[in-house]
């Protein structure tokens, strides 16, 4: 069994994350602090648990596990680790932003987590990607890589109110983001730092990349359009997915039309592959809770542990 444990248990990551593990068949969860929660049960915060789950929050932890989870807000892992060192030689995986550009810290050095480009590359500690930041790389590696892309990259993306965290705040108020649309960080977003790093790693000459997220009037999902110039056909665009993502549990590459249903509630990234004229249009989506977030966390734990990626991910989308 995997012994974990869980900071910042109280969040939607971490709820996600609870409810992947508790089907797990080779996890074992031994703690989910919480300072705000201590002490109360933990389905009192995550109630789609109720009759799954009977823990409590902890206020104490414990480096007795084979794994920690740090689900806290972003800046709050950089303290938590600098304050516990005794976490230093188990395997971590964090969630928040603070190691996907800048990876080592003192005792700990992280490495980027999106496995279908770094796995190979795996250490103790991994760095979770942002959600963003994975549905747009995963549409966009394999044309940078083989230098298919003649333009500036521009990315139209939106997203579930989920992505902003469970922190209520004016633009995650129900009254107001439901049956609204809303652009925010407009070609400045946090996750386009990770996403230029990656990039700069697959080729010498990384397009510009023109980033404009929008917040959607749904809880869950991330529905990524991006389009840029390229000379080659939609025959070699989509000879060229496919045989990056062949042996990738989760990617799956496709010309026809898909939506946001056919990923919710998975681990699944899908990708449509077009050509309309002198541009390649791509369209990349997943659940931002899942594959953008916990679902993405269980993935990494598996490889660190040597079991098949899709271990306690077998998940079937909603659909209707």
């Amino acid at each position: 069994m995997i012994n974990v444990g869980i900071i910042g248990g109280a969040g939607y990551t971490a709820g996600e994350l609870l409810r992947l593990l508790i089907n797990h068949e080779q996890v074992s969860i031994k703690f989910v602090h919480s300072t705000s929660n201590a002490g109360k049960p933990i389905t009192n915060v995550h109630r789609d648990l109720l009759g799954e789950l009977d823990m409590d929050f902890s206020d104490n932890y414990s480096a007795d596990i084979d794994l920690l989870f740090l689900c806290s807000g972003h800046g709050k892992s950089k303290d938590f680790l600098a304050k516990n060192k005794q976490f230093c030689k188990i395997k971590i995986i964090d969630l928040s932003n603070d190691f996907r550009v800048e990876e080592k810290e003192g005792d700990y050095n992280f490495t980027y987590g999106l496995p279908e480009l770094n796995k190979s590359k795996y250490g103790k500690h991994i760095a979770n990607p942002g959600c963003f930041a994975t549905a747009i790389q995963l549409g966009i590696i394999p044309a940078v890589a083989k230098g298919m892309v003649d333009s500036d990259i521009h990315v139209h993306a939106i997203t579930g109110s989920t992505g902003a965290g469970q922190s209520p705040m004016a633009t995650t108020h129900f009254s107001w983001r439901q049956n609204n649309v809303s652009v925010y960080k407009a070609f400045n977003h946090q996750h386009l730092e990770e996403i230029n790093k990656t990039l700069g790693g697959l080729s010498s000459s990384v397009p510009q990349l023109n980033f404009i997220p929008v917040r959607g009037t749904f809880t869950r999902g991330i529905f990524a359009s991006i389009y840029f110039d390229s000379g080659v056909s939609e025959m070699e665009l989509l000879k060229v997915y496919k045989t990056f993502y062949k042996a990738e549990a989760f990617v799956n590459i496709t010309t026809e039309p898909i939506d946001l249903k056919q990923v919710i509630n998975t681990n699944k990234s899908l990708i449509q592959v077009q050509k309309i004229g002198n541009k390649v249009l791509i369209t990349s989506i997943i659940d931002n809770l899942t594959k953008g977030a916990s679902g993405q966390a269980v993935q990494n734990m598996n490889i660190l542990f040597d079991l098949p990626e899709d271990t306690g991910l077998k998940l079937k989308a909603v659909a209707f």
